[in-house]
């Protein structure tokens, strides 16, 4: 009786499932408690090999969801815990949670490039950059990267040494570098002719010619003086010559 009392207080507490508890409707198969009141067992049986059954379907679906997990995840490892006997609802649900979050990873990460777009990546930029060998592609991947950066910090250094804005595209950048050289040009030239008296090229051109015959006699005659005084500097002619007197 004890133990059926034990069984009685098992089955009527709240956290047991309806399934195990059910009134007797016929009083001869009704069991007697000490205090009186019936209570029907006689289903128990059925629900309790029901029950062994299902604990048994557990290790076959928790082998299946292990060969799915295996499928989705190879490189995740085996647990030592998952040949032991007696497996629980929360082992399987482990596993199911596992896979879904799989899942989840492979969703978004769908649009990653196949193995021949990515092929065809590596081909294209061999043939941009001239590269022979799948070796060569990093370093020269390297050492596009490293031009990249210094053009743009030079651009970076024109844009505002020009003070231009910085999403100025690189032809405004130029153009006005070439407008900047035009008019130190302008002025270089002004300064020549300021600098010669004339503002005539063909005067300039004369006085070339004129120099041009001036500068050979005049660099003879001294060299001349040079040997017959026995000097070397040209500061040492004047001196030498009023001595002479």
């Amino acid at each position: 009786l004890k133990v059926l009392s034990h069984i009685d207080s098992i089955l009527q507490s709240p956290r047991a499932p309806p399934l195990i508890y059910r009134r007797s409707k016929g009083p001869v198969q009704n069991y007697i408690k000490e205090n009186g009141q019936e209570c029907g067992f006689e289903h128990l049986p059925l629900t309790v090999e029901m029950w062994a059954d299902q604990l048994m379907a557990l290790k076959d679906l928790h082998r299946s969801l292990k060969k799915l997990s295996l499928e989705l995840a190879p490189w995740h490892t085996e647990d030592p815990q998952d040949n032991r006997e007696s497996i629980q609802v929360k082992d399987l649900q482990f596993i199911v949670d596992a896979i879904l979050e799989e899942i989840e990873n492979k969703e978004k990460t769908s649009q990653t490039a196949s193995v021949p777009t990515l092929l065809a990546i590596v081909s294209h930029f061999q043939k941009l950059f001239d590269v022979n060998s799948l070796s060569g592609i990093y370093p020269r991947m390297h050492e596009v990267y490293t031009k990249l950066g210094e053009m743009t910090n030079a651009m970076r250094n024109l844009q505002e040494l020009l003070e231009l804005d910085s999403s100025a595209p690189p032809t405004v950048v130029v153009n006005t570098v070439g407008k900047l050289c035009d008019i130190i040009n302008e002025n270089v030239t002004e300064q020549v002719q300021q600098l010669l008296g004339t503002q005539d090229i063909h005067s300039i051109i004369n006085k070339l010619e004129e120099h041009e015959c001036f500068f050979p006699p005049f660099q003879a005659l001294i060299q001349d003086l040079l040997c017959l005084l026995d000097i070397c500097n040209l500061d040492d002619i004047l001196p030498t010559v009023q001595k002479l007197k």
